[in-house]
């Protein structure tokens, strides 16, 4: 999206830590069969994923876009299917900041909610400072550029907090 690749670019400036993004666009229809929520027979690219993003961080920032009133069925679906191997190395005591986007008004609240609930039980903490965006075809250009300053402020500081965090 292109405010996550605005936040990864600003992270990348801001921080000594590797930075890594997943663009769960990208997922192929491999991941999802029965065998995903057994460890030992999960398609490759599901522990593949586990390993390079979840396990090595200390942190996330996930950017969640509105689907139906919560967050997208894929991100949910990853989530379960990586909290049946090495669920502790994957989730203990990690923090993790959430942005919601949306094209209508609320920038996605409900599913910001609903992910930080979802985060809170896998032992996640969550930064309070949770951000919506709204109205996002506002607010970024023909090239898909993020255009608006507000909005660059407004991950700039979660940004920094999430850093801090």
């Amino acid at each position: 999206s292109v405010f996550a690749n605005y936040a990864y670019k600003s992270l990348k400036e801001a921080s000594n830590e590797e930075v890594a993004i997943l663009d769960l666009a990208d997922l192929g229809p491999e991941i999802i069969h029965e065998a995903m929520y057994k460890k030992d027979q999960q398609a490759s690219e599901v522990s593949d994923i586990q390993d390079k993003y979840f396990i090595p961080s200390n942190k996330f920032w996930f950017f969640v876009p509105e689907y139906n009133g919560s967050i997208p069925g894929i991100l949910k679906l990853l989530l379960d299917a990586i909290s049946v191997r090495d669920y502790q190395s994957t989730f203990g005591n990690k923090k993790a900041a959430i942005t919601g986007i949306a094209s209508g008004r609320a920038g996605n609240l409900r599913g910001m909610d609903h992910l930080a609930d979802i985060l809170n039980h896998m032992n996640v903490a969550v930064l309070p400072n949770k951000q919506p965006i709204s109205s996002i075809f506002n607010l970024i250009d023909e090239n898909k550029k993020l255009k608006d300053s507000k909005t660059m402020e407004c991950i700039d500081k979660q940004k920094v907090a999430l850093l801090s965090f």
